[in-house]
């Protein structure tokens, strides 16, 4: 599902109710408060979509089916999850067998509050952690604005041909009542859901090794994963499902991902701040003491559907930290538009004047 009025009609009919931002600059964004989800970004004058949104939104019928039933409701484009996984999603732990998506955070209870022009979504939630078996009360607070294209002013880029969308994201974590529960820890965790089989583009300070933190089907194919001094490409297209976790100290605060065929290519960016200094709290499956990874790519071509996944994390909150609180800002850039002029885009912006493809 891409076109966007098409979108907002399945969702109102299967008893949603999308709400539509515009900016000055022509950008659009769909948001679905079932979920916390920015489903949807739209360039000036285009009805198609840079993300990924699950088929079943392709009919009000299997809208409606897809909502009701009991399995998590993936229904696409832009979400907040809270990290350590491992306390959050595997219920069992250190049991790996099982994997839930809390319901109370995913698709959550997301209430719509307009304040001073600005749309936000609040969501106060209760999550079992399952290494201490703790409860913690949580309100998490979504809210997002404009980010005018950072190449406007590039005098020597020609950027005839290319749409341009973009937006803000403002996201907060606290603990209710400023009250950290003995032992606990918790970050937030942004993904952003694009069409399966295309790259990412992650530019590094210094040689970096990702860290392979699964796979259901045969293992990540050493060709598909390309390390160099200073940026890391991973071809996602790849069966099944796999992740790899990427280090905070080596993170340049920029994750893009390309895709494309003939001439129609696109390409997006997220924008981020890394504090190697931070708490980053997830940690991998296997060893769970190990911290500090920042960023997480995951292919997924399965059951739960075709799509890849670019992730950040922001330092955690808690035990340890000093914070019962945090404050996150990024960036979205996207870009649509001929091969040649997307890859001078992700060669100023990501990937550096060698890119090639």
């Amino acid at each position: 599902m891409k076109n966007l009025r098409d979108l907002q009609k399945v969702l109102r009919g299967a008893g949603r109710h999308p709400e539509t931002l515009g900016f000055r600059d022509g950008t659009r964004l769909l948001v679905l408060p079932h979920g916390g989800r920015l489903l949807g970004v739209f360039a000036a004058g285009s009805e198609e979509n840079f993300y990924w949104t699950n088929p079943a939104l392709d009919s009000v019928a299997s809208a409606k089916a897809f909502f009701a039933g009991a399995a998590w409701h993936n229904s696409g484009g832009d979400r907040t999850w809270l990290a350590p996984e491992v306390d959050v999603f595997l219920p069992k732990f250190p049991d790996l067998t099982a994997y839930d998506q809390p319901r109370s955070l995913d698709p959550g209870n997301h209430r719509v509050v307009r304040k001073s022009g600005f749309l936000f979504l609040e969501n106060k939630l209760t999550l079992r952690l399952s290494r201490s078996g703790r409860k913690v009360d949580l309100k998490i607070v979504k809210s997002f604005g404009p980010s005018p294209d950072p190449l406007r002013y590039e005098r020597d880029m020609n950027l005839k041909g290319v749409s341009y969308a973009g937006y803000a994201q403002f996201t907060s974590l606290a603990f209710a009542g400023g009250r950290v529960p003995a032992g606990a820890q918790l970050g937030l965790w942004n993904l952003i859901q694009m069409p399966h089989g295309g790259e990412l583009l992650l530019p590094t300070f210094s040689r970096s090794e990702p860290l392979h933190i699964f796979s259901t089907v045969g293992r990540i194919p050493k060709s598909a994963v390309r390390i160099g001094e200073h940026l890391i490409r991973y071809r996602m297209d790849q069966r099944g499902e796999h992740k790899l976790s990427f280090r905070a100290a080596a993170m340049a605060g920029r994750a893009a991902y390309i895709h494309g065929k003939g001439n129609d290519w696109s390409l997006v960016v997220r924008n981020f701040g890394v504090n190697p200094s931070g708490e980053y709290v997830d940690v991998p499956w296997h060893d769970p003491e190990w911290r500090g990874f920042a960023v997480q790519a995951c292919n997924v071509c399965s059951g739960l559907g075709a799509f890849s996944e670019l992730e950040y994390h922001i330092p955690g909150i808690g035990a340890g930290t000093g914070l019962s609180s945090c404050q996150d800002l990024a960036q979205v850039w996207a870009y649509r538009g001929p091969k040649d002029r997307i890859l001078a885009i992700a060669r100023r912006l990501v990937a550096g004047n060698d890119f090639r493809m």
